[in-house]
C-alpha cells in the first residue's frame, strides 16, 4: 500500500476507508440508534465502544443490542459470556453480526 493511501483527509475519510461495508452499516445504526453527534464514517472500527473509545455506556450497549436484534434477526443476550469481546469494537460487533445474522 502506498503512503498516499494512508494519508488523512480533513473530512476524516481515512476512517471510512478502514470500515468494511458491514462496519459502515453498523456505524450508521449506532449513530441513528444513539443519536450520536458524529458522522458514521468517523467511527474508528478498531476503537473501543465502551469508555475511552466511542464512550458508550451499558444503556447505550443495550440499545445497540436491541437494534441489532431487530435489524439482523438474532438476539444479543445480556448474559452472554462473550459480550465483552462482541462489543469490544465496531469491528468485533460487525464480525459477530456477520456470523449470526438471519436477515
Amino acid at each position: 500500500m502506498s503512503s498516499s493511501a494512508q494519508e488523512i483527509s480533513p473530512e476524516g475519510s481515512h476512517l471510512a476507508a478502514q470500515q468494511s461495508a458491514a462496519e459502515a452499516e453498523l456505524a450508521a445504526l449506532l449513530v441513528q440508534a444513539l443519536n450520536l453527534e458524529m458522522p458514521a464514517s468517523e467511527i474508528d472500527p478498531t476503537a473501543p465502544l465502551y469508555g475511552d473509545g466511542l464512550g458508550l455506556d451499558s444503556i447505550d450497549i443495550l440499545e445497540v443490542a436491541l437494534e441489532v436484534s431487530r435489524r439482523y434477526g438474532f438476539e444479543l443476550r445480556s448474559d452472554d459470556e462473550q459480550n465483552k469481546q462482541i462489543f469490544a469494537s465496531l469491528r468485533s460487533l460487525a464480525a459477530h453480526v456477520a456470523a449470526n445474522r438471519t436477515r
